[in-house]
């Protein structure tokens, strides 16, 4: 009787699967590979512009106008090279590329604007005009390659607040650079789908 009452576990335990060595467990989550629905040739011409912007915020975190020049200058031709044409077959009701454009423009206006101020706070206040623009823009074209953040600083410009963008939710104030670094929050995010 003890051999049938100990041989019966082993039973129901070998056939419920109890011993599954040869399968490969993971405690990991599965992340998905996120494929863009837009085309490779906007995405890589509106990479160009995201990669200017950051370093355009970076020389302004340094404080550093010369830098800050030469990324807004890179941003003026990197606007002015998206293929917004390739986003035709998603604007059905062709409003996408005209308000697409308006943003392009005035963050090219707004960065021209930038290079003919010689102080860095003027400078920062042309970078808050493109921050806006280039996040209103990124929402726009529906930008889903990454995902962008928008940072706030309710410090900036005597309290009044300003945003800016970034690829990671890491604060680096470029209102007030080495002042206060890290003063700034999450404000918003532009939800990869």
């Amino acid at each position: 009787m003890k051999k049938l009452l100990f041989f019966i576990p082993v039973v129901l335990f070998i056939a419920c699967g109890g011993n599954k060595s040869n399968e490969k467990t993971t405690d990991a989550p599965v992340e998905e590979k996120k494929v863009s629905v837009l085309s490779d040739a906007f995405n890589s011409s509106f990479e160009k512009v995201l990669t200017t912007y950051y370093a355009l915020r970076d020389a302004l975190v340094a404080g550093d106008t010369t830098q800050a020049n030469a990324a807004s200058s890179s941003l003026i031709t990197a606007v002015s090279e998206v293929k917004l044409d390739e986003l035709k077959s998603a604007d059905t009701a062709d409003i996408i590329i005209p308000t697409a454009k308006t943003y392009t423009e005035g963050i090219a206006n707004e960065s021209r604007g930038l290079l003919g101020e010689s102080d860095i706070e003027q400078k920062r206040r042309s970078f808050q005009m493109i921050s806006t623009g280039l996040f209103d823009l990124v929402r726009t074209v529906r930008y889903d390659k990454q995902k962008v953040y928008m940072l706030h600083c309710p410090m900036a410009f005597n309290n009044a607040g300003a945003d800016w963008l970034s690829n990671t939710t890491e604060i680096k104030n470029p209102y007030f650079g080495s002042k206060m670094l890290t003063c700034g929050s999450v404000a918003d995010s532009v939800v990869l789908k």
